[in-house]
């Protein structure tokens, strides 16, 4: 019996997609100079469905960068992984849906990267929002992924609880005070996970989500600061620069934007291969912005050429 001979795959789909969107852009980039080169005007209304062509390519025909952390991010991450089994980490979802293309990616990778350490986690919400978003990442992370996690011994879901700067100001001391129960109601005494937190002093890590106010600068000055505990910040990458002045004294390190998060994922994804095959939108998302990004580059490469052979012909004349 003969076998069916089936030759290599020599090329991957993804790389396929990937030659596809360099080749549309480049072939763009090349057909903008040349019309450029020869005085011929290229109108704006070209330019901008460039730059959509630039980023509908990665999109339609996957682009994934492998992403090395960076030191600010590197050190989030070694804090999780350092601390030992059972360490309790509490998580505060501080946004709402129109940061959470940004930062809803760190926060579940954090949630991730806890439970595969085998840490607690008490979750919680400044922002009335932040309970949907913290939906998000039960329904596409904990319940698919970790399904032998317990409510009430694994992790805790405090809710939302309006104050703002007021609710750090006291569970700093005394947790149970500004949640008397989780958000089902259960009393704060009967959940097993807080039997030893009586406030976010207790807490081994605190990682806040978000960038608006009340955020991780209200985290840093009320709890951070006056009850030593470790804190990290997840934010837009609008809000990071306001944050840095804060690192590394006050908080261990700032994910920023698309980029911080693709960074978390891509730490994660090679130390527990576990997680390569599933989601990771922020790797996903830097295909498309780091394509937008060369394309702007290469319109200023090419507007300075053009302008310097300019002035150099009338010199010559």
């Amino acid at each position: 019996m003969l076998s069916t001979f089936r030759p290599p795959v020599l090329i991957s789909m993804s790389e396929i997609g990937t030659i596809v969107s360099l080749v549309v852009i480049l072939v763009g980039l090349l057909w903008l100079f040349w019309r450029a080169w020869n005085g011929r005007e290229v109108e704006r209304r070209v330019i901008f469905l460039f730059i959509f062509v630039a980023v509908a390519a990665p999109i339609l025909f996957p682009i994934q960068f492998e992403e090395t952390p960076t030191k600010i991010v590197k050190d989030v991450f070694e804090k999780m992984e350092s601390l030992p089994e059972g360490s309790t980490i509490l998580l505060s979802y501080d946004f709402d849906p129109a940061m959470a293309p940004e930062v809803q990616p760190m926060a579940n990778a954090f949630t991730r990267h806890a439970f595969v350490k085998g840490h607690k986690i008490v979750y919680m919400c400044l922002f009335a929002t932040g309970q949907g978003q913290l939906a998000r990442t039960f329904d596409e992370i904990v319940e698919p992924e970790f399904p032998d996690v317990i409510d009430g011994i694994d992790y805790v879901n405090l809710g939302f609880k309006a104050g703002g700067e007021g609710v750090l100001n006291v569970i700093v001391t005394d947790l149970e005070k500004m949640f008397p129960t989780d958000v089902n109601g259960v009393p704060y005494s009967s959940i097993p996970i807080l039997n030893d937190i009586e406030s976010a002093k207790d807490v081994d890590y605190i990682i806040s989500i978000g960038g608006g106010r009340p955020g991780i600068k209200e985290w840093v000055l009320f709890v951070s600061d006056p009850g030593g505990v470790p804190t990290a910040g997840a934010v837009a990458a609008v809000v990071a620069p306001q944050l840095y002045p804060y690192y590394p004294n006050q908080l261990l390190g700032i994910l920023g934007g698309v980029k911080g998060a693709a960074e978390y994922e891509s730490e994660l994804m090679n130390r527990y291969p576990r997680f390569k095959d599933l989601s990771a939108p922020g790797l996903k998302m830097m295909g498309p912005q780091t394509m937008a990004h060369i394309v702007v580059m290469a319109f200023i490469l090419i507007g300075n050429l053009l302008y310097f052979r300019h002035q150099r012909g009338e010199r010559q004349l």
